[in-house]
């Protein structure tokens, strides 16, 4: 067997400028910060930060990019704000706006999706994925930037959602923890086709629900029961539940 030190110098490593995750990690709590209380000195700050990110990865149209990306910012605070009384609308655990503001790990995922995805639409590479990743480690709610979601979404507790890329999530919709809108299969060449199910408006899913596959419509106005496994579409004014027997008895004697 060769020694390490000489096997490392066979081998060639591509540096990823692997730090370049914590300047993501700034940038994405500076932004939303920004959203909530705007300063101009800060605006300009987070737009030499994101040319800086861009030149990492080789991005030529930096400022095009990100003079389309400060345009939204305005509509994305509009769509948040419908999103935050969707929370205190239907929480009776939420009490006021301020709290979800500063309190609902929902909301906070939600607000990172917004402003990520407005970047993966203009077909930013990796920045998007980055932003949504560090989001999902800070609450357990993993959204992909592609999916697309309407207004008035509420994400009640949220760890363990799973949002896949070619979701489609309409109005008014409401998702619980371990919910999963996901794919039937895993497969490379499956990447340019929708993979993930449709939800329609005003829809419910309760906790660790799993919904499969790209050509699955959840009706309107329906209600998926919690621990159900969906794969195949669902018509609109629906409840769907799965039931199991629960026995409740005396425990015998010496049963601890």
């Amino acid at each position: 067997m060769e020694p390490c030190n000489e096997l490392n110098n066979k081998l060639t490593h591509k540096k990823y400028n692997i730090r370049l995750k914590d300047v993501v990690k700034s940038f994405t709590k500076d932004l939303f910060y920004y959203l909530f209380d705007a300063h101009d000195d800060e605006l300009k700050c987070l737009e030499k930060t994101f040319l800086k990110i861009a030149d990492n990865f080789k991005i030529e149209n930096g400022d095009e990019v990100w003079n389309t990306f400060q345009g939204k910012f305005q509509s994305i605070r509009e769509k948040l704000d419908l999103d935050a009384v969707a929370v205190v609308n239907f929480d009776p655990a939420t009490k006021s706006l301020e709290e979800v503001y500063l309190a609902c790990p929902g909301f906070y995922a939600i607000s990172i999706y917004r402003l990520s995805h407005e970047l993966y639409v203009q077909n930013v590479p990796i920045i998007p994925r980055m932003m949504s990743e560090y989001v999902h480690g800070i609450t357990g709610i993993d959204i992909h930037p592609g999916a697309t979601i309407g207004d008035s979404f509420f994400v009640d507790h949220g760890t363990g959602i799973v949002i896949g890329e070619t979701s489609i999530i309409k109005n008014n919709v409401k998702i619980f923890q371990g919910v999963t809108l996901g794919g039937i299969q895993v497969k490379k060449s499956l990447e340019s086709t929708k993979r993930h199910p449709t939800i329609e408006d005003n829809v419910t899913i309760y906790a660790n629900a799993t919904i499969l596959g790209g050509d699955i419509v959840i009706g309107a106005n329906s209600t998926i029961g919690a621990n159900v496994w969906i794969t195949e579409s669902v018509p609109e004014n629906s409840l769907v539940t799965y039931q199991t027997e629960i026995k409740i008895r005396p425990k015998k004697n010496g049963i601890r």
